[in-house]
């Protein structure tokens, strides 16, 4: 007689869901504001509007959704998972604060072949630990086991973000015009992109491990690798919640400088960035020795050591640096200048 299948066997194992559960549930709790209205667990995330609206004249719900990328490889690699919870909050977050949202929720996509309860739970408590520290519920979230759908000890990574700004508030670059000047925070490092081209440049090419120690690096490569993603929502909220004006945020993403800052462009503008007002980080340099990159392409694969780009009136550069005076881990450059032009980035030394 055949043995009766059960879904463990077919590759789901509903028991290491639940642990997963357990050990996930008293982090993600603590990151709960009093609007949040449902426990871990429900079909659904209820969360009270009524108090957080109640500052806006005409609230806008803004929302993103986003992933850490390849960046999963590395904490493969080095079988450590903490730190991709802090890139997803960064990751999603910091596409709405651009917009000069005030983010409030997130819920979370984990997906994998097999699930690892301890790995989940690392996850998580990078994720609660970022979501508390940036005033984000997160509110719930879904883990998939999906064998054959997944490469055996691969993982996903995916977050919805959930804000609210006044729409009149909303920055959305309208109001850039020449003569207006563009500053930038500096990055951690790769933040959540060009991972496929640095794996296939230190590991393939270069023949390195996670575990090779560079004269150019503080740490080992992987760990530099592994640096988390920054979020900026306390240095955009601390800035706009003094009255100071932003006429437009570009989050440096996958597409870099060249890409992403014309996005915020309007018609008959351009930008001109100084590549040298801003301190050139190790990593970038190996990248660009080993493969021989030109420049195009390091800066629309790579940040460059600009997480975020920020414009505004030159009147308000002096008022934002002494806004930001009590954040010194944010640092933040002047790099160029808006010109007249057709919404594109112009590299200038």
């Amino acid at each position: 007689m055949t043995a009766a299948l059960t879904y463990k066997a077919a590759g789901v194992d509903i028991e290491a869901g639940n642990d997963a559960v357990r050990r996930i549930k008293k982090a993600v709790e603590h990151t709960f504001s009093p609007a949040v209205l449902t426990e871990l667990g429900s079909f659904g995330s209820l969360y009270d509007l009524k108090t957080v609206l109640q500052d806006y004249q005409q609230p806008v719900l803004v929302q993103s959704i986003d992933g850490v990328g390849t960046k999963t490889i590395i904490a493969r690699m080095m079988q450590k998972y903490d730190t991709l919870g802090i890139d997803l909050v960064s990751a999603t977050t910091n596409d709405i604060v651009v917009l000069g949202a005030k983010p409030l929720t997130l819920l979370d996509y984990i997906a994998n072949d097999k699930l690892r309860p301890a790995v989940v739970e690392q996850l998580v408590h990078g994720m609660a630990n970022a979501c508390y520290e940036n005033g984000i519920s997160l509110v719930g979230g879904e883990t998939a086991e999906m064998p054959g759908t997944y490469l055996p000890g691969e993982i996903d990574l995916v977050g919805i973000i959930t804000g609210v700004v006044d729409k009149e508030k909303a920055i959305l670059g309208k109001n850039i015009a020449p003569g207006d000047l563009v500053l930038g925070f500096a990055s951690s490092g790769l933040h959540t992109n060009g991972y496929s081209l640095a794996r296939k440049l230190f590991f393939e090419h270069a023949h390195f491990t996670v575990d090779s120690h560079l004269p150019e690096l503080p740490a080992s490569l992987g760990e530099a690798l592994l640096e988390p993603h920054l979020n900026y929502t306390r240095p955009i909220q601390t800035v706009l919640q003094q009255g100071l004006e932003i006429k437009g945020m570009a989050h440096i993403t996958g597409g870099g400088l060249l890409e992403n800052v014309p996005r915020i462009l309007p018609p008959g503008c351009a930008v001109e960035i100084f590549k040298n007002r801003w301190p050139s980080q190790p990593l970038f340099s190996l990248l660009r020795d080993l493969g021989q990159l030109d420049e195009r392409e390091l800066y629309r694969t790579f940040n460059m050591g600009m997480g975020l780009v920020l414009i505004t009136a030159p009147e308000q550069v002096a008022p934002i640096r002494r806004a930001l005076q009590s954040l010194p881990q944010f640092k933040l450059f002047e790099i160029g200048q808006v010109i007249p032009g057709d919404r594109q980035v112009k590299l200038c030394v």
